[in-house]
């Protein structure tokens, strides 16, 4: 067992599968008989999705919004995914417990550390949406934060490639594959692998990030399980 309790970053993009835009129901399926597989095998696990197959506030902004209600507007597409994978996981037989940076009553209760880790440790799958719950941070900085709170062993982030390359993969053919990188590395080499806030709080808290693909199903249990399919940045 690598990785016991763990915080799995998807983004809003992969729920779209082969639509341009929403929620694309095969694709929420497979996540939750992913989900589910780990879970049986004695994991814990909370997640975190962004909101980009429906809204993205930098791309209000870009077109003369205000930043800030842009950003709320994002914070609730999160909230939209989040609903509709708490849906996918429940009928699949799993207990959920949905918490929110941002408190909509009666659809979650506010995002609390020792809430989040209760049920964890009582074996539901904890699905946090609403982001940090303020405008100016992005999911990516939202799941670290999340992460560190309930004390997860890495970041899992769950990707449509199945790792960090030197460059990408689906436009440069030679790009070659990393099994590990250091922070330091990844930050000389100035690879994307999450924005700067978030990747500054994971090095300075000492919390690994994983990247995969998700979207082959099996990997999420083959990652926490300790199989080698991607890419790992640590702090040595």
């Amino acid at each position: 067992m690598k990785y016991k309790r763990v915080l799995l970053k998807l983004s809003g993009e992969s729920l779209m599968g082969s639509q341009s835009h929403g929620i694309d129901p095969q694709m929420l399926k497979q996540y939750g008989a992913d989900i589910h597989a780990a879970v049986e095998a004695g994991y814990e696990i909370a997640i975190v999705i962004g909101g980009g197959n429906i809204f993205r506030g930098l791309s209000g902004a870009a077109q003369g919004m205000d930043r800030v209600q842009g950003d709320y507007m994002g914070m609730l597409a999160t909230m939209i995914n989040s609903l509709a994978l708490q849906a996918e996981l429940e009928r699949q037989g799993l207990r959920t417990e949905l918490l929110g940076g941002l408190t909509i009553e009666p659809i979650c209760q506010a995002m609390s550390r020792r809430r989040a880790q209760e049920a964890l440790t009582d074996g539901r799958v904890v699905i946090i949406g609403g982001g940090t719950g303020n405008p100016f941070f992005t999911t990516d900085t939202a799941s670290t934060l999340r992460a560190i709170e309930i004390e997860a062993d890495a970041i899992l982030k769950g990707t449509r490639v199945d790792g960090i390359y030197t460059a990408d993969p689906e436009k440069d053919p030679s790009a070659q594959k990393f099994q590990h990188l250091t922070f330091a590395e990844a930050m000389n080499r100035k690879l994307k692998v999450m924005d700067l806030t978030a990747f500054a709080l994971c090095e300075e808290n000492n919390l690994p990030i994983y990247v995969f693909d998700m979207n082959r199903p099996g990997n999420l249990l083959r990652v926490v399980s300790g199989e080698p399919i991607g890419t790992e940045v640590t702090k040595n």
